[in-house]
């Protein structure tokens, strides 16, 4: 079902314009969860007017050719305040789309008074009920669990629609059910599960028995089955490619170019490919920029993002995956972050990452496919 032999041609380079920016409104996070990669989530380094009046000046452009959206991620944005977010907003015109990333914390009516003024999406990072969330702590390291409750009941209360996030850190049976059955009592309206990663500041081993892996992705496939009232990320990506395999129309299910997923830092930095490579340096690449958007306008820098020696090392890392492995047309070559974290190098290929949520993902689904498929007529 990964469509072994068959030559993808999509993924090669990439796309002079995204379909989407990340914006940090601040490096600050006023929790401090075990397995966050934020290198600077204790210090308050909030984003100048200037540096999103920089990038509105392309994101109004882009915008105006089709949709396009500005995600707002820290640090947790909330901790930005108000009145400065507002601020960094106000550039944008009308047509670009607003989504937020919150640990809904800090949500109130007055919060939700402003996602609705904003029009802004909001998604909140929840890792399931109280006892799967002892990663998540303030800086006191004390549970967050009933102010993250708290937020959530604010935008349900207000009716206002939400996605959440979940990590998982330990993939065993009967989890998948647990958070799936959790999640739809919720009442989130989109869910994306993210094996935790190696990455950054956070250095915990992701090395999982396969079995195991997949057979939760399998799990999962089961409980949203029974109940699909959730758009459910990695499942609904799954059956897509794989209903495109069966079709023969695998080649089809990639881009064709690389989304550059420009990371506007607070400062105006501009990284590309991976917003978990904002804030570190490297001894051979410095520190991942490619440029900043307060002397040099964005549409320029991503146009010549391809030239930043390591977004080269990562594009032959890319190749080297279309030519060796099976899942390519799948994943697309996987994700800088993780290579570099993981393997030291950008133009590594399969990372634990890869194995965990992708090649294992996919083989979770096709496993729960052939274990539930009709007996033959």
């Amino acid at each position: 079902m990964a469509a072994r032999g068959q030559s993808f041609s999509g993924m090669r380079g990439l796309a002079a314009v995204p379909s989407y920016v990340v914006m940090q409104p601040t490096t600050l996070c006023n929790l401090d969860c075990a397995y966050c990669y934020l290198p600077f989530r204790a210090a308050d380094r909030r984003m100048p007017v200037a540096v999103a009046e920089a990038v509105a000046v392309a994101v109004n452009q882009w915008a105006a050719n089709g949709r396009f959206s500005v995600v707002w991620h820290g640090g947790e944005p909330l901790a930005t305040g108000r009145e400065h977010l507002a601020e960094l907003i106000a550039p944008f015109g009308p047509e670009v789309e607003h989504h937020v990333q919150t640990n809904a914390t800090l949500i109130d009516d007055d919060w939700c008074d402003f996602f609705a003024r904003h029009e802004m999406r909001v998604s909140v990072s929840v890792d399931g009920p109280r006892a799967r969330n002892g990663d998540r702590v303030n800086r006191g390291g004390q549970p967050a669990y009933d102010r993250i409750l708290h937020g959530i009941s604010v935008l349900r209360r207000r009716g206002l629609p939400f996605s959440a996030l979940a990590v998982v850190s330990r993939p065993e049976p009967g989890l998948a059910t647990e958070l799936y059955d959790y999640f739809l009592e919720l009442g989130c309206d989109v869910l994306g599960i993210n094996i935790e990663e190696t990455e950054g500041v956070n250095t915990r081993d992701n090395r999982h028995d396969p079995s195991a892996v997949s057979a939760f992705w399998a799990e999962l496939v089961g409980a949203w089955r029974r109940e699909p009232r959730i758009h459910l990320r990695e499942i609904e990506w799954s059956l897509r490619y794989a209903a495109a395999v069966l079709d023969n129309s695998a080649d089809a299910v990639l881009p064709r170019q690389l989304d550059p997923i420009p990371t506007i830092g607070h400062d105006g930095s501009v990284i590309v490919l991976s917003p978990e490579l904002a804030g570190f340096t490297d001894p051979r690449y410095g520190d991942f920029g490619s440029g900043n958007v307060l002397t040099t306008p964005l549409a320029q820098i991503l146009g010549n993002a391809a030239t930043t020696p390591w977004v080269g090392e990562f594009l032959a890392g890319v190749e080297a995956c279309r030519a060796s492995c099976s899942y390519f047309g799948f994943c697309g070559g996987g994700h800088a972050a993780n290579r570099y974290f993981e393997l030291g190098r950008f133009d590594g290929t399969e990372t634990e990452h890869c194995r965990n949520s992708k090649i294992r993902l996919l083989e979770g689904v096709l496993e729960h496919a052939r274990d539930h498929q009709s007996p033959a007529a």
